[in-house]
């Protein structure tokens, strides 16, 4: 997730034709009007703004986490089914002392036990004056949450700031913790960290690894909001590109021997990218549901790039696996199975 402000507006028409061009669409990827049966879907998931979404399943519903909107710091929704999200309020109601309000971004969660679920969060550092990141604790899955720390986990205030936080549990039981120092807020090079968390989630272990940064001219200026997910014995690092604002924004991934690297970037990146139904798909989050996997994602509509109404909507598309490669069917505006 790149800085929040100075939203760029523009004709709708020129976006829209941006948009394409990118994607390289075609006439079948033109969205069609369809009616959404009691077994289909059809996208956005979430109509109103919900960037850098984030889903966990706890029992039978889905709690999904997202940047700060509508006065909250962290919205959370639950779901039966990844389709239909009901707002259930702020997961995190209070930031703690040494954050400022209002930037409040990307929050993913995890569950440790029944009761015991960490939430990490972008917040603003008010003594380094950068972008850092916390971690708070709940017994539940909605929250509330609270911070008790006299500081942030990670703030990496030289290199711009740290964002994008994202917990994974490896298959051998470690815990783990992914990030983005955020460069291109202050000219640097935007890297993916990643570091052993300790197995209550509160603090880091040993010394942080540096995985990837940008390097391919689709990724622009940075790279971000990291995520791991393994697959088959295979570790896959996911990871969004170019700016949040612009058409060219997109997701594409890598595959890594460790969580502490080295990571080798997939060729056919981006797997994820702006055609006619969505504009800027990406900062992902991967679930799996009855054996097939989804993506879920937030995009503009085309031609609205940085607007602020109706913002970033949260889609849903399936992923698929080919000789070891994820293949995204999306984005898509046409009607589909549900998960």
């Amino acid at each position: 997730m790149t800085v929040r402000t100075g939203r760029r507006r523009g004709k709708a028409a020129l976006l829209t034709a941006a948009a394409l061009l990118v994607a390289g669409c075609t006439a079948t990827d033109e969205p069609t009007a369809t009616t959404t049966g009691p077994d289909m879907f059809t996208n956005p998931v979430i109509a109103t703004d919900s960037p850098d979404p984030h889903a966990i399943r706890v029992g039978d519903i889905w709690y999904l986490f997202h940047t700060n909107g509508d006065g909250r710091n962290v919205p959370v929704h639950t779901s039966p089914d990844l389709v239909e999200w009901t707002p259930a309020g702020d997961a995190l109601p209070e930031l703690p002392a040494w954050a400022d309000p209002g930037k409040t971004w990307a929050p993913e969660a995890i569950e440790l036990a029944p009761d015991r679920f960490v939430l990490y969060y972008t917040v603003a550092g008010r003594a380094s004056g950068r972008q850092c990141v916390g971690r708070a604790v709940a017994a539940a899955p909605q929250g509330p949450y609270g911070d008790e720390s006299s500081g942030p986990l990670i703030c990496q205030a030289e290199l711009g700031g740290a964002i994008d936080a994202s917990p994974f549990r490896d298959t051998d039981g470690s815990l783990w913790l992914l990030w983005k120092n955020d460069g291109n807020a202050v000219g640097q090079d935007t890297w993916l960290w990643s570091q052993r968390l300790s197995e209550d989630g509160l603090e880091l272990v040993g010394e942080p690894a540096k995985l990837l940064k940008q390097t391919e001219p689709w990724e622009g200026h940075l790279i971000e909001g990291p995520f791991f997910w393994r697959r088959d014995g295979k570790l896959y690092l996911f990871f969004a590109a170019n700016a949040y604002d612009r058409a060219e924004y997109a997701e594409g991934y890598a595959v890594c021997e460790s969580p502490t690297g080295p990571c080798v970037k997939a060729p056919e990146n981006p797997i994820l990218r702006s055609n006619a139904a969505a504009s800027g798909p990406g900062h992902a989050s991967m679930v799996e549901s009855d054996g097939r996997t989804w993506l879920l994602y937030h995009a503009w509509p085309p031609g609205q790039e940085g607007s602020v109404a109706p913002g970033r909507q949260t889609w849903l598309d399936e992923v698929v696996w080919r000789d070891g490669r994820p293949v995204v069917k999306g984005p898509t505006a046409t009607a589909q199975p549900r998960p």
